[in-house]
């Protein structure tokens, strides 16, 4: 027996509106935190990159409550809630989804569409509204959970991770640059798009950390549903579960790189006291969306995925307890 508390990392997956089921499930697992777990790590890409964010922010400032203040706050200003920018939203909601069934739609890109720009510049917006970045530096130290957002250069294709103090407003609106609804953000000279295409969301950068902040397991928020009950036969289907696949590639392929070298540590080939061997736990939605809906920001669809996740993670925190 130890009296060492249980490390955790948490990972949360990119998937635009529907992240707003992550913000969920961190309410309810920072509400009903074990005493017995030290939180060490959050990681995200996308809509989980500046839900992870938002809740590292406030627990550094505040503590759970004051992270729960903020993760309500960030969503609300995010949902469409003005008339004009309900009615924007229905409409791109409809087009996305008439994409996704072979309708045959004049393409715009977003360097031609000025409404794009606004978007990015919107969401950079809400963040600096709730998020004092300038103070980061200073809320990072030994003591602090790592903060890590993925991106992907489009230039050389690498996967890039800004960690802890490395992580800016822009870092965080490159990581939702979604290239079909986005420019491309220009970070050092290179310039950045969705980490959906690189760690969604970031796991390696939460292992390979000093000692301390080694976790003993990692729980990942999973949006994209891994498994399909029916084989997709219509192009809506087809391209349904297309997104799903490719929103789970990369983290499929971390998570089995992670159980590689944890068999390879059991199996001796590997010095246990150099690498981590956490034990992975996923929080999935449990339910499957259009893929359509990833874009959709109506106060009633946030609200309905943040009670979801809520009760995800109340069950989580019930069955990881029995």
């Amino acid at each position: 027996m130890t009296d060492e508390p249980t490390r955790v990392a948490i990972a949360c997956q990119g998937g635009g509106s529907h992240t707003a089921f992550t913000a969920g499930v961190l309410r309810g697992l920072l509400r009903e935190w074990p005493d017995e777990h030290e939180l060490v790590g959050l990681s995200g890409t996308s809509g989980g990159a500046f839900t992870a964010l938002a809740a590292w922010y406030g627990i550094r400032r505040g503590g759970p409550a004051e992270a729960i203040d903020i993760l309500d706050a960030v969503w609300q200003d995010l949902a469409a809630t003005e008339w004009t920018d309900r009615l924007v939203n229905q409409s791109l909601v409809m087009i996305t989804r008439l994409e996704s069934m072979g309708m045959p739609l004049p393409q715009v890109s977003p360097y031609q569409n000025p409404a794009s720009r606004l978007g990015g510049e919107r969401i950079e917006q809400v963040l600096t509204d709730h998020i004092d970045f300038e103070a980061i530096p200073d809320l990072c130290g030994a003591s602090a959970p790592e903060l890590v957002i993925g991106t992907v250069d489009i230039e050389d294709g690498a996967f890039h991770s800004f960690v802890n103090d490395e992580v800016t407003p822009t870092a965080v609106r490159a990581s939702a640059a979604v290239p079909t609804l986005f420019e491309a953000v220009e970070l050092e000279g290179h310039y950045h798009w969705d980490g959906l295409f690189s760690q969604n969301p970031p796991i390696d950068d939460l292992l390979t950390v000093e000692a301390a902040n080694k976790p003993d397991e990692l729980w990942v928020v999973q949006i994209n549903p891994q498994g399909r009950d029916d084989v997709p036969r219509t192009m809506d289907e087809i391209t349904d579960r297309r997104n799903e696949l490719a929103g789970n590639l990369s983290l499929n392929q971390e998570l089995r790189f992670v159980e590689r070298v944890n068999d390879w540590i059991d199996e001796g080939y590997l010095p246990e006291t150099d690498f981590s061997q956490p034990s992975v736990r996923r929080i999935s939605m449990g339910r499957a969306l259009h893929s359509a809906t990833k874009v959709d920001r109506s106060p009633a669809f946030i609200a309905g995925l943040i009670g979801r996740g809520e009760q995800r993670a109340k069950q989580f925190l019930t069955d990881y307890q029995e």
